[in-house]
């Protein structure tokens, strides 16, 4: 449905927007297509569009300024426009957050979309503790461009096809380093920094997605996008490939110029992620933060909060909030009145931090009780995010002293999602009181 749409393509016909459409809808991207300019406009005046994807061999004339029109159009809300296909030979890909060659298979735009919708958000956060922070005499900096080559991991054994596209990449202005096995691979990421890895599918190829999958499910390394390289007869399928992690898919019949294009944006895309991320990151050594547990304290988290609240308005996004307040059970009572849980709140808090994303601003409201704003989430998400924190801090294990077992720590939880005319205040009361009954029951 039109009213669901997440995602617009501008495409004059389906031949690329129809399948893509199709399956990105499958995958819970509702999309729209917008046949033209001023039909893509429209639907961005109508719609909370999180992202837009143009097929540049039928959009039209003038890409480049369609981009700039549509970011324009929904100003100050950070748009992502993807392009799909070559750009002309005097054009350049700055308007684009990121261009990817054709066919686009749906789950690889899904993960590209997941990706430039956060970075997109993250911007948008940045801004906001830019200001706030301002307000309390502290100045936050986005860090320059690293004017560093790009890093690039390939990881394979030394085929023909792949040494050439080392070489390409190395022609480009990359720095290129090379690892023969996964143990190597995973030795490298782990002791250096790199923008994208390059994963060669020879004779080996299920160790060449178990790279992929292995890097998912590691926090360092999760953002840090993975090109995977097939020869000529591969039995791994697209679908499988980015189900399994793999960010691009390139063959040997794609020429090594065009596949070093590809990793290059991809290299250019992350980095500038990591450049946000890295921004908002350096917030817990402002000085204003709770001492404690490196949160925000209760008066910096209601400014921001107000401010936020401000701007999800303005810029026709959701925003949630949750409130997880200690619950009173049996063994965190015993430890509160010996004071063990007082000891733990430190750690909790360090935990709440880290389980959260980075754009999104978490607090210490009282000794026991924190806070989470989350932008751009509806209340469904919101709370999927409190229950996933308060699991992962509930399996963990505080000490209670030497003569007793260590005790857990549970969670009464409290998630709205402001409403329109709503203020911060009533959203983080309603919150609140919803903990509170928790705890009645």
């Amino acid at each position: 449905m039109a009213v669901d749409a997440r995602i617009l393509i501008v495409a004059r016909d389906d031949l690329r927007a129809g399948p893509l459409a199709e399956g990105l809808d499958r995958l819970g991207w509702r999309t729209i297509t917008a046949r033209g300019p001023y039909a893509a406009l429209a639907a961005l005046g109508d719609l909370p569009i999180e992202a837009v994807i143009v097929d540049l061999a039928s959009a039209g004339p003038d890409t480049q300024s369609l981009a700039r029109r549509l970011k324009a159009a929904v100003s100050p809300r950070r748009l992502p426009v993807i392009a799909i296909g070559e750009l002309d030979g005097g054009q350049s890909s700055q308007a684009f957050d990121l261009t990817l060659s054709p066919p686009l298979h749906p789950s690889q735009a899904a993960l590209r979309l997941e990706s430039l919708v956060r970075t997109a958000v993250a911007e948008e956060e940045f801004e906001l503790r830019l200001e706030t922070f301002g307000d309390r005499g502290r100045r936050m900096d986005l860090p320059e461009p690293q004017p560093s080559p790009f890093r690039i991991l390939a990881v394979g054994e030394p085929a023909p096809q792949f040494l050439a596209l080392s070489n390409a990449l190395k022609r480009s202005g990359a720095e290129v380093v090379g690892a023969f096995t996964a143990y190597t691979a995973f030795d490298y990421l782990h002791e250096r920094a790199f923008d994208s890895v390059v994963l060669w599918a020879g004779d080996n190829q299920q160790e060449a997605l178990s790279i992929a999958a292995g890097m998912r499910r590691n926090t360092r390394l999760f953002h840090i996008p993975a090109m995977l390289y097939l020869q000529a007869e591969s039995y791994v399928t697209m679908s499988e490939a980015f189900h399994r992690g793999v960010s691009d898919v390139a063959s040997p019949e794609t020429p090594e110029v065009e596949t070093a294009r590809r990793v290059i944006e991809l290299a250019r895309n992350y980095r500038r992620g990591e450049s946000i991320r890295g921004a908002l990151e350096k917030a817990r050594s402002s000085g204003l933060m709770d001492a404690a547990t490196g949160l925000f304290t209760r008066d910096l988290f209601a400014a921001h909060l107000a401010r936020l609240t401000a701007a999800a308005r303005e810029r026709s996004r959701p925003l949630s909030i949750c409130v997880l307040r200690v619950a009173d059970k049996p063994d965190t009572l015993w430890a509160r009145q010996n004071g063990w849980l007082d000891r733990a709140i430190p750690q909790i808090g360090s935990m709440v931090g880290r389980l959260v994303r980075v754009e999104d601003t978490a607090a210490r409201l009282a000794p026991e009780v924190f806070a989470l704003a989350l932008p751009a989430t509806n209340l469904n998400a919101a709370r999927a995010a409190a229950e996933r924190i308060a699991a992962v801090i509930g399996c963990t294990a505080f000490d209670a002293g030497e003569d007793r077992p260590p005790f857990v720590c549970e969670f009464d939880i409290g998630v709205s999602q402001i409403e329109a005319g709503e203020g911060a205040v009533k959203a983080l009361e309603r919150a609140a009181a919803l903990a509170l009954q928790r705890e009645a029951s």
